[in-house]
């Protein structure tokens, strides 16, 4: 049994936040009814075409669970969603500011007449303050939180090349639904939680805000290497190949002198001698790294790097990501159906003793709505007519 079967989680969900939290949920063994416009569904859905045909967003955020296409305007909406949350455990929505309160899904109606039913509430911005009511796409958070502010190089401020003001909130949400499961079976009620994601994502933002807050000046960009660290970050071996590595301590920097660019005296250089001035003297530092590995292939680095016991990486390339040896090591792959046929899809981070992620299909639209409609009672002839008004 996967840890979460028998939960129910009813979704009006869109874009990538709230499908990310309740796409983990189903991993776990949640039943998730995600509801979808009628005919088109969750925008997501027509982001890109690139997954033969699907969105790459909609595969990546929405296997294992069930499309219920409802108008949420329609006059019998309303009643067919609170039928489904007499038996549901957690709803969650991240529609526009206001619109579940106007629909009569807002939280404090909703604990009231559920006592038992967890309610998250995923936002751009909170339920308070003068930015409630503004729209918050990802990029526009990024900005916000200062993210784009000390991401890129001095030249040219960048953002983050995912999601990452939704990927915080929706990370945040599935700890938060996790939390409040949790209190409910100690204390026996539901109760209601938000996440917003500019708060989310300012989380993510501490260590920068508390860099500049007390220490005067922002982080500078610094491109692919490390804005307080030295060495930190990208360089290129005499054969054109790049090497990401990563100096954390004095010890290793004694190592990487002595055997990587076999000039102990850099150690004790004054120049160099702690992180601190490696980073004020980071030019410098650079012009000398260069020189070395410059002589050097990208193989003959990598071997003076394991000697030294240094860490690094490769600057992979997506598809090298795909394809990479580690993944298929230990066999994080796994096939997924959908409607354009099987995928593949990677296994969810978290890896439990004895339990087996759920790794069900992407569901078309409203591909489930005909089956959750009888199990509410509704007959043929009930379904049809709503069909024909347009309401599912």
């Amino acid at each position: 049994m996967l840890p979460l079967a028998g939960i129910t989680v009813i979704a009006l969900e869109q874009a990538v936040a709230a499908p990310f939290a309740t796409r983990q949920l189903a991993d776990l063994g949640a039943r998730v009814i995600k509801i979808e416009r009628p005919g088109v569904g969750d925008f997501a859905r027509g982001y890109d075409t690139t997954v033969r045909g699907l969105s790459s967003y909609f595969v990546w955020l929405n296997r294992s669970k069930e499309s219920l296409t409802l108008d949420l305007k329609h006059p019998e909406a309303g009643p067919i969603v609170y039928r489904l949350l007499e038996d549901a455990d957690v709803f969650i929505q991240n529609l526009a500011p206001g619109a579940a309160e106007r629909l009569g899904f807002g939280a404090l109606a909703l604990t009231q007449r559920y006592p038992r039913l967890i309610v998250c509430d995923i936002s751009g911005y909170g339920s308070s303050g003068p930015y409630r009511d503004k729209k918050a796409y990802d990029l526009l958070v990024q900005c916000e939180t200062g993210l784009v502010s000390v991401t890129g190089t001095p030249e040219t401020p960048a953002k983050a090349g995912i999601s990452a003001a939704d990927i915080a909130a929706g990370m945040y949400a599935f700890a938060g639904i996790l939390t409040a499961l949790y209190q409910r079976e100690r204390m026996g009620k539901g109760t209601a939680l938000e996440v917003s994601l500019f708060e989310a994502l300012g989380e993510w933002m501490s260590h920068p805000a508390y860099f500049t807050a007390y220490g005067g000046t922002p982080p500078p960009r610094t491109g692919a290497s490390h804005a307080t660290i030295a060495p930190y970050g990208p360089f290129r071996a005499g054969d054109g190949k790049e090497i990401n590595l990563g100096i954390q301590n004095e010890r290793e920097w004694v190592r990487f002198c002595t055997i990587v660019l076999e000039r102990p005296e850099m150690a004790t250089d004054p120049q160099f001698n702690s992180n601190a001035r490696r980073v004020a003297n980071r030019e410098a530092l650079h012009a000398i790294i260069d020189a070395v590995f410059s002589q050097l292939t990208v193989q003959q680095v990598i071997a003076r790097l394991d000697q030294a016991q240094i860490a690094y990486a490769r600057m992979n390339t997506m598809q090298e990501f795909w394809e990479h040896p580690q993944l298929e090591a230990r066999q994080r792959w796994r096939e997924i159906s959908s409607p354009v046929g099987s995928l593949k899809a990677l296994l969810p981070p978290i890896t439990m003793q004895d339990v087996e992620p759920r790794m069900d299909a992407i569901p078309a639209v409203g591909e489930q709505t005909e089956p959750i409609l009888r199990t509410l009672g509704y007959t043929d002839k009930q379904i049809e007519r709503l069909r024909a008004e347009g309401a599912i």
